[in-house]
């Protein structure tokens, strides 16, 4: 079983326009409303595609009532935290014209340290049994990087592998934990390190104390850095989908944690973990890109089976995120 935990979730609304017009206004079909958040999307595609998994979040108030219904008639087993504040909303555009999205994420209510003690003492109750434990999105006031590290470091020393999806001081205190994974984007990276090199910014986490870091990079991939493998590896796709970007680097963290909770040993310098690895970097590249092609995060395009065969996945001596010295067999 995978336990996904979504410390500040949302009720994801969608809106899709034929062009949008900062300034105008515009009619447009009805939305759609999700319970989303980084976790929750992540427990989506790996239910979709036949991983056990368990969803762990909070949920309170009017917006909260909405969001456990909705969650409810989704099918995914999920355990609920009851929370005095009201669940946050978030809200993304589509310009259909563009592909881009434009997305409003309500900051949402902070936590009670009676609620993260019960958010904590549940991820810790189910994440023991649990093969891979995946903690992502945003931290909410009163789960701050410390609490983050400790979660981590708790369930590290029960020895199950954790995967951490966060920005800001929460990545340094997920690496410093021992985390066995972290999934950062390039902008994620520079901010929290300073270097402008995606991996350079990925062996500094490294050098913190996390396992494997796999940073997306957008248009141009991702780049799988490990502390242990003298080299790094790239993957990507040799041509570019248009879509819904909010949900891409949520479905490459569900890849994430279905490999860590096949092999745990994922970040070790063996031949075995480097297939893995390169298996890795083709799925959650094909994954992300399909969930591109999808209107609501959260959902793979039936494509990402064919997609898996046209991402170039390429291996570096030194980890840079340079030219590639070779093409990788898996």
């Amino acid at each position: 079983m995978i336990l996904t935990v979504t410390p500040n979730p949302a009720l994801d609304l969608t809106w899709h326009a034929d062009r949008l017009l900062p300034g105008e206004t515009h009619r447009v079909d009805a939305g759609a409303a999700r319970a989303g958040g980084k976790g929750l999307n992540v427990a989506r595609v790996l239910h979709a595609e036949g991983h056990e998994v368990l969803a762990l979040t909070t949920s309170g108030g009017a917006v909260g009532e909405e969001f456990a219904a909705e969650l409810e008639s989704s099918g995914i087993p999920h355990r609920l935290v009851p929370v005095a504040g009201a669940t946050r909303r978030s809200i993304a555009l589509v310009d259909e014209s563009s592909g881009e999205t434009t997305v409003l994420n309500e900051r949402g209510d902070g936590l009670a340290p009676d609620e993260v003690a019960a958010l904590t003492a549940s991820a810790l109750e189910l994440g023991r049994g649990a093969d891979a434990v995946a903690i992502c999105g945003s931290l909410p006031a009163g789960f701050g990087p410390d609490e983050l590290g400790a979660l981590v470091g708790a369930l590290r020393d029960a020895r199950v592998p954790v995967i951490v999806d966060t920005s800001g001081p929460g990545l340094a205190a997920a690496a410093r934990a021992g985390a066995s994974a972290l999934k950062p984007n390039a902008e994620e990276l520079r901010a929290e390190t300073g270097l402008d090199d995606p991996a350079a910014g990925a062996r500094a986490l490294l050098a913190l104390g996390a396992g494997i870091v796999v940073a997306s990079l957008g248009s141009e991939g991702l780049l799988i850095q490990t502390a242990d493998a003298p080299g790094g590896i790239r993957a990507g796709l040799p041509r570019r989908l248009h879509g819904n970007a909010t949900g891409a680097g949520d479905a490459a963290v569900a890849a994430m944690a279905a490999a860590l909770a096949e092999t745990p040993d994922l970040a070790a310098d063996s031949p075995a973990s480097a297939d893995a690895r390169a298996r890795l970097a083709r799925r959650a590249t094909a994954w992300s890109a399909s969930a591109v092609l999808m209107p609501l995060a959260g959902d793979l395009s039936p494509e990402h089976a064919a997609l898996e065969h046209e991402v170039v996945v390429t291996t570096t001596s030194t980890g840079n995120a340079g030219p590639s010295d070779r093409e990788a067999t898996a």
